[in-house]
């Protein structure tokens, strides 16, 4: 389950008419690889459509030593707040929660160590994706969370975007009192020059979580004819 196909996905759907929309909105579910995700969309004639996804109620796995998750990055287990751990939404990512944001720019990827903490923790990239490096406090004036995703070659160096790591992160945040309402935005990207952000919200207590929204915008940008 990711969150940039899903809201691609809908935003082509609606685009083509296929969605059937009651007052410029609708509910619908979507059969994802993680199950079925309930949908809603709202529409704006000013604006992209807003996409909410609903992911499922996290599960909470492995835990891990600061020291251990700071080593992959080139910091130290001073710069990370609470415990690193595995949360599955959907697809799972190890949430790392650093004490400010210099912490977070001095983060580098050494893919070697990250290797070896895989192999440590007798795990793979399907079953464990790159750790979650979030911060509180936004970019800008407007976010509550900024978060960085550092991939693996042969992805992409960085995320601008995570979808899926969002409603992890928001569901640890959540649960460990880290946030003191389950309504936020986060925000990702910016350093990249492409800043995004997305509408969150944590459904139910802290310890019973059932699900979180992730909400987002999603515009055509381009058509085509494929010829077989």
């Amino acid at each position: 389950m990711a969150g940039h196909p899903t809201v691609a996905t809908v935003a082509s759907l609606l685009s083509r008419g296929l969605i059937k929309l009651q007052s410029g909105s609708a509910r619908f579910d979507l059969e994802v690889g993680a199950g079925v995700m309930p949908i809603s969309v709202v529409t704006n004639e000013n604006a992209a459509p807003q996409i909410t996804m609903t992911q499922a109620a996290p599960e909470f796995g492995t835990v891990f030593e600061a020291a251990v998750i700071a080593d992959i990055y080139g910091l130290h287990a001073a710069d990370i707040v609470g415990t690193p751990q595995v949360v599955s939404t959907g697809t799972p990512f190890c949430i790392t929660v650093l004490k400010n944001k210099d912490a977070l720019r001095r983060a580098v990827l050494d893919v070697d160590r990250l290797h070896a903490f895989r192999a440590a923790s007798g795990t793979t990239r399907a079953e464990l994706m790159e750790p979650f490096l979030v911060t509180l406090g936004g970019e800008t004036a407007a976010g509550d969370t900024f978060s960085r995703l550092l991939l693996a070659p042969p992805s992409l160096a960085e995320d601008p975007f995570t979808g899926s790591a969002t409603g992890c992160m928001a569901a640890y945040l959540w649960k460990y009192g880290l946030i003191d309402k389950p309504e936020f935005v986060a925000q990702q990207g910016h350093w990249l020059g492409r800043p995004g952000l997305a509408q969150v919200q944590v459904l139910g207590a802290p310890n019973a979580i059932s699900g979180v929204n992730i909400g987002g915008s999603g515009r055509v940008l381009m058509r085509g004819v494929l010829h077989l």
